[in-house]
């Protein structure tokens, strides 16, 4: 990476450390004042208390579900094209994300402040609307780095691709099989994992399933296993059979490896749809890319494309020739 881009990551990941410094120094200072069981959840109906834990366990949670933080944002910023208003969008996300976090796990510490027992706490549901308010605040402060920061050069738009062959006798058969890995739809999983264990902190399971389970289906997407043989490009989850993408060999026009950006082309990462196109993007870089009889194309990044683009290829042609 250039400076500009080190930089970059820097910015992304200030919010949350900034969000962690200033809760651990008003624990550090209220830590006396504090009882020795936290009231950490709390009910819709009035913000009464529904379970509990100790100092030291709020600190676990806010210092892990920080750095799960600061891990994705910076994973974002070190791959994003910042030509593309989505990656800006997503770089504010992150210092709103990071402000209404580091609110409400202070916030936690304030109603807790000089009770005897964490029963006596309340949480009224204002707090909440506040936190929001101030996550606001700083994704505009972020916005307004973003603005005064210098952004790596654009990348330039991939070129078409060259259709390549592999050579292939009429009785030989050729299979190609990779794994695609995305580190950062893991580091998605990882966060929202992180974010559901703080939602199970402070409320209760049943206001942290969505980002739970959203966090295990992304890990469990996070890597992909693509094939090219007989039956033509087949791009699944590596340890689901489903959901699966298959283009047999009879819908295959042509077939190129090249460069492709997941946030300027595709709008993001994972299976994408776009007009004339989708494809299953896991990162931004090298990637097969199918055009089918119909006309659509179907992307998958992937590393040694070239070589599985060539079979399929081959392959689509000895098809065709057969039919």
């Amino acid at each position: 990476m250039n400076r500009a881009r080190y930089r970059l990551v820097a910015l992304a990941a200030l919010p949350f450390l900034l969000a962690l410094a200033v809760d651990l120094i008003l624990f550090a200072v209220l830590r006396d004042r504090l009882p020795d069981r936290l009231a950490s959840q709390f009910n819709g109906s009035g913000g009464a208390p529904s379970d509990y834990s100790s100092p030291a366990s709020w600190v676990t949670v806010d210092v892990g579900l920080s750095v799960a933080l600061t891990v994705v944002w910076g994973a974002i910023a070190a791959t994003a094209d910042f030509t593309v208003r989505g990656a800006r969008w997503a770089f504010g996300a992150g210092y709103a994300v990071a402000g209404l976090v580091g609110y409400l796990m202070a916030v936690v510490l304030d109603v807790n402040l000089d009770a005897v027992d964490g029963s006596e706490a309340r949480l009224p549901l204002w707090h909440l609307a506040v936190g929001v308010g101030v996550g606001a605040l700083a994704a505009g402060a972020g916005a307004l780095l973003l603005r005064l920061a210098e952004l790596p050069d654009a990348v330039p738009s991939p070129g078409p691709g060259l259709v390549e062959h592999l050579d292939l006798a009429e009785s030989e058969v050729a299979g190609w099989a990779r794994r695609a890995p995305s580190r950062t739809l893991c580091a998605v999983g990882c966060a929202l994992l992180a974010a559901g264990g703080g939602l199970t902190y402070v409320y209760d399971w049943a206001r942290a399933a969505a980002p739970l389970v959203s966090g295990v289906l992304t890990l469990l997407c996070s890597c992909a296993y693509v094939t090219v043989d007989r039956h033509g490009l087949t791009a699944r989850p590596t340890v689901l059979p489903w959901p699966r993408v298959r283009i047999p060999l009879a819908e295959v026009d042509r077939a190129v490896s090249r460069e492709v950006k997941a946030l300027a082309e595709y709008g993001g990462w994972g299976y994408r749809v776009r007009p004339g196109r989708s494809g299953l993007i896991l990162r931004s870089g090298e990637a097969i890319v199918v055009r089918r009889t119909g006309g659509r194309e179907f992307a998958v990044t992937v590393s040694d494309s070239a070589t599985a683009a060539a079979l399929l290829n081959t392959l689509a042609e000895r098809e065709a020739v057969r039919r």
